[in-house]
Order: C-alpha cells, then structure tokens, then sequence
C-alpha cells in the first residue's frame, strides 16, 4: 500500500496529540497576557523558523549548507519541540516528498485534494513497510547516535520545556508558548504542503503542483516560494527574486556572517534561472 493512500487506519495516537494541542489553544483568551502573547510570536519564528524550516528542512533534509556538528543538533534539538515527529522520520517523509512529488507515493500527495495534502495525511496509519523506506533515503543520520536518540525520544524535549515555561510564567506561558505556539507552527509548516501545491504562481516549470504563495512564504518564513523550492531543492535561499522575501536565507546569511555556515548551495547562474522560467 502507497504511504499516499487514505485508505488505511486511522492513527489514533496522531489524532490524539493534535486534537490535545487544539483544545489546548482554546484556553487562550482565558490566559492571555502581553508577555504571552510576544512569546508565543518569538517561539514561533524560534521552533518554526529555526527549529523547522532552518534546521530540519535546509540543513538536514536538503544539507543546503554546512556548520559545526554541535549547532547542527541544537537546531535538530529546536525542531523537536514543534512535536512534528523526529529527526530521521521529518527528513525522510520529506525527501520521499521530493522524489514522489505529487504522485501516489508523495506522503501528502496534492493531487488528494487539500485537506488530505494540509493534515488528513497524519491521521492515518503508515503502511508496514513505512519506516523501510524512509530508512533508505536517510543514510546520512540513520546510526548517528543523537538523531536516534532525538528520533526515538523526540517528545523530551518538549517536555522539558513545558516544565520551563511553567517555572517562568505559570499555566499562560504553558498555554501560549507551548498550545498556541504548536497549532500556530504546526499549521504554518502543513501550509506549505497543501497551500504551495494550490495556490500561486510557478516559475519554474516542474512535474508537480508547486507553486510560489506570497503569503505562506512570508508565514512560514520563506518555504512558500516553493515552485522556486522543487526546481532547486538543494538551495539554501528558497526566494530567488527580490520581492520573493526569505527570512530564514536571512538567517542563513547571519550564521555566514558570524562564521557559523559555509559550503552554501545556490542555483549556479541567474542564466541557469532564465533558461526554466515559465513563459
């Protein structure tokens, strides 16, 4: 059975922890304070931003640049506590993405339609042969010792957390920064597949549904220009023209500034875009 195929148990555990982080949320307006709410918006960029798009996504699906080992697993660390799942199982799902785009094996296949693309596509089981296929196109974290570990614990971390924000600003910070925050990160992060698969404008003319989205590259901190993405999937900057802002390239720039990145993939020559734009 395809790992794109609706047509399998429903993963209780899955539903569970996303229906916990929803109602959760629902607390909000009962615990709201401004201190929570601008922790809420930094944990966003910090987890999503940081923790997803700039450590999970460019650096170790895609391996767009290169930095210090022990950066590479704080960013891995960060990405944990978005509760997306580990690791190796993150980067595999993701390159299947990339290597099935839009096709029965694509696990949030577009051509399911939204809802299945956006978050349907977690509710059910994975098919028996799952993790074998993810293990075969993660060869270079599978046997590292703190991806497995992060990948089989991936939850402590944001456990531990929770206690943090606890001990810091009691059940609001609780509230915002750890439900507000999951469900803002969560949503932001299923955007990209569902929303970049939809809506927008293809520049590049690839055999999938990507398409540039103005406003979940600004969400989701540049991953909406994502026809931009499947064209180059190795590059670190994701928008490739001026208007097309890319917050975590910035970022990618700063640890380039500081020393702290290097070895950065681009797409070779503007002429190499011009001969692929969409006329």
């Amino acid at each position: 059975m395809s790992l794109a195929s609706p047509q399998r148990p429903l993963n209780w555990s899955i539903i569970s922890n996303i229906t916990a982080q929803h109602v959760g949320a629902l607390f909000a307006p009962f615990t709201f304070s401004p201190s929570a709410l601008v922790l809420a918006l930094f944990l966003h960029w910090f987890v999503g931003g940081l923790g997803i798009t700039l450590g999970y996504h460019r650096l170790l699906t895609h391996r767009s640049f290169k930095t210090h080992q022990w950066l590479e697993y704080i960013l891995a660390t960060i990405g944990c506590l978005a509760v997306e799942g580990g690791p190796i199982e993150w980067v595999g799902i993701h390159r299947l993405h990339h290597k099935y785009s839009d096709t029965s094996e694509d696990p949030h296949n577009a051509n399911q339609g939204f809802w299945w693309s956006h978050m349907r596509w977690l509710t059910v089981s994975p098919p028996p042969d799952a993790l074998e296929k993810i293990r075969k196109v993660t060869g270079d974290l599978n046997g590292d010792p703190y991806y497995e570990f992060l990948s089989k614990y991936f939850l402590l971390p944001h456990v531990l957390f929770a206690i943090i924000l606890y001990l810091c600003g009691g059940w609001s910070f609780v509230v915002w920064g750890l439900f507000v925050r999951v469900v803002l990160v969560y949503h932001t992060t299923w955007l990209v597949n569902s929303a970049s698969h939809k809506f927008g404008y293809r520049t590049f003319d690839c055999d999938d549904c990507s398409k540039n989205c103005w406003w979940v590259g600004i969400l989701a901190y540049g991953e909406g220009w994502h026809n931009n993405h499947h064209a180059y999937p190795y590059s670190a900057r994701h928008g490739l023209q001026w208007w097309e802002i890319d917050a975590t390239w910035m970022a990618i720039q700063v640890l380039k500034f500081l020393g702290l990145a290097w070895n950065i993939r681009l797409p070779k020559t503007q002429e190499n875009l011009n001969e692929q734009l969409v006329t």
